[in-house]
């Protein structure tokens, strides 16, 4: 098993996506939630500007 990752991290895919992490507070309880989402190094800056909205 370990095999297979070793292999499919060496053709270099991986390192076009980054993992996006967004902080939110819940206007209500004033909580925070976070959301994880995968996205491709181009998007990263527009799905950060769209979770500030």
């Amino acid at each position: 098993m370990a095999k297979k990752v070793v292999a499919t991290l060496n053709t270099g895919k991986g390192k076009e996506y980054s993992k996006v992490i967004t902080m939110t507070k819940s206007p209500k309880t004033g909580a925070y939630s976070f959301k994880e989402v995968i996205a491709h190094n181009d998007a990263v800056k527009d799905i950060i500007a769209a979770s500030k909205n």
